[in-house]
């Protein structure tokens, strides 16, 4: 049986949710190999025959069905995908006829709207959101910090900044974030610029092993990538955020989703847009 399998992801628009669903649904089959393609902005007929003749020959050279995950709003379009010798997961099908008989009212089946600029000022909010993550990253704007809904601290490499990226672009939370420095921590008191804020505090920590190989390849041979340098930096944070209550997390085996989403529930921040 081969171990090779062909998948694909095919939207109307940015083809997000059709990646998401479907990745997520993949995840569960870890034996098999999956080519994936993400295939966005088929919204016409013409786009979708073509798309649907390609896949067609794939599954001529495979000998396999591809797996089609589709998020297509247009019934012409989606039903152009409709190919026997593939498999189409359609995401829109599956779902919208059992929420228009539960909810009793027809669904306006408009292109766009999960992911699409739909209301302004919610749009603006976020963009308002990554711009404050971006103005303070690695304690580079110390200022307006009573704004933030939360601030990242935690030693270099610890992944402070994607993290505040994410919870500003999925959230739309204003997210800074100090790195604690050698000098920080000499004690397990907190930085000064940091103590009218300490209920803003959330901390991440990560496995000293992980960090110095992260550091490595930064910067190879440094007694900032030092072994006993991770090590102690490591500890030494983690005994500030002890003394002083602020609730932390170690990143050491979890995805920048599951610590943006771990910190929105632990700090009962709520989402805002």
């Amino acid at each position: 049986m081969s171990h090779h399998r062909s998948a694909f992801f095919i939207s109307d628009r940015t083809g997000i949710t059709a990646e998401s669903l479907g990745h997520t649904l993949l995840t569960q089959f870890d034996a098999l190999d999956f080519q994936r393609e993400t295939v966005p902005f088929v919204d016409t007929v013409e786009k979708a025959r073509a798309l649907a003749e390609r896949i067609s020959e794939i599954a001529e050279r495979d000998h396999l069905r591809p797996l089609v995950f589709t998020s297509i709003v247009n019934p012409e379009v989606r039903e152009a995908l409709r190919l026997e010798n593939v498999v189409l997961i359609d995401f829109f099908e599956t779902f919208i006829g059992r929420l228009e008989d539960e909810i009793g009212q027809k669904a306006t089946l408009t292109v766009g709207k999960a992911h699409g600029m739909v209301n302004e000022e919610k749009y603006d909010h976020r963009i308002e959101a990554v711009n404050f993550s971006l103005n303070h990253d690695d304690g580079v704007k110390l200022k307006d910090l009573d704004e933030a809904d939360v601030i990242l601290v935690g030693v270099s490499r610890s992944g402070k900044t994607p993290t505040c990226l994410y919870l500003a672009l999925q959230y739309g939370i204003r997210a800074a974030n100090y790195p604690l420095t050698p000098e920080d921590l000499g004690s397990p008191t907190l930085p000064k610029i940091l103590l009218p804020f300490k209920d803003k505090m959330f901390g991440l920590t990560i496995d000293p092993n992980r960090l110095h190989h992260i550091r490595s390849e930064r910067r190879p041979d440094s007694k900032y990538a030092s072994m006993d340098n991770c090590r102690r930096e490591v500890n030494e944070a983690e005994s500030m955020f002890r003394h002083h209550g602020v609730p932390f997390i170690s990143t050491t085996h979890k995805s920048i989703e599951e610590i943006a989403s771990t910190i929105m529930h632990k700090a009962s921040l709520g989402r805002k847009f």
